[in-house]
């Protein structure tokens, strides 16, 4: 799928699901929000990339720590649903380079990453309910759902390293370097998605 492809399938993805926000068409009155993404990203391993990602919703973003987290996590969803639909495609083809292994580590790939998709997935429905009522919702609560994005967010980070690990015994070939390609994306944004999770869990104060 080419990027002009790509574009489109995340332009319909984020407009279609659990209320996206639209990406900024014009810059905030002031420049805090995006000062407040910056700031953020750069508590990430990837801080460009989640810049680059994330500013483009500054006026949705605002100064919420959670609405960040949560656009983070769709947008990473995007990313992996796109990887996971491309893996799915590849386990088509009658050709998959001169090493037999690859075939297999194709097909435990393409199974693993769905297992991060469906991760990824909870973590954002759970992430939007906490983005929707933080204000209202008791510190138990917000915790305990917090909690519950980190640990889901963490396995599918495990599950995108278990997808290339299974690549280590597997000779150079086109398939190779088409998986990690697509992997190495997806997995700077399921790290900065988990980063941002993290930091506003600890910013999390009894109130």
């Amino acid at each position: 799928m080419n990027s002009q492809l790509l574009f489109l399938f995340l332009t319909f993805f984020l407009h279609h699901t659990h209320s996206f926000p639209t990406p900024t068409a014009t810059p905030p009155t002031t420049a805090t929000s995006f000062d407040f993404i910056r700031s953020s990203c750069n508590t990430t391993l990837y801080p460009d990339v989640c810049y680059t990602s994330l500013s483009r919703y500054a006026n949705a973003v605002r100064l919420d720590p959670a609405q960040l987290a949560r656009i983070s996590i769709g947008l990473t969803l995007a990313r992996a649903r796109h990887a996971s639909a491309f893996f799915a495609n590849m386990t088509q083809r009658a050709d998959y380079g001169p090493d037999p292994r690859a075939t297999s580590a194709l097909h435990d790939c393409s199974s693993t990453f769905g297992d991060a998709v469906d991760q990824i997935h909870k973590s954002l429905k759970e992430m939007s309910q906490v983005a929707s009522a933080a204000e209202s919702s008791t510190i138990e609560a917000l915790r305990f759902q917090l909690s519950n994005v980190q640990t889901w967010m963490s396995a599918a980070l495990t599950n995108e390293d278990t997808c290339t690990d299974g690549f280590e015994d597997v000779a150079e070939c086109p398939v190779k370097d088409e998986v990690f390609d697509k992997i190495v994306i997806v997995k700077e944004y399921t790290s900065n998605a988990l980063a941002l999770v993290n930091s506003y869990a600890a910013s999390v104060n009894p109130r």
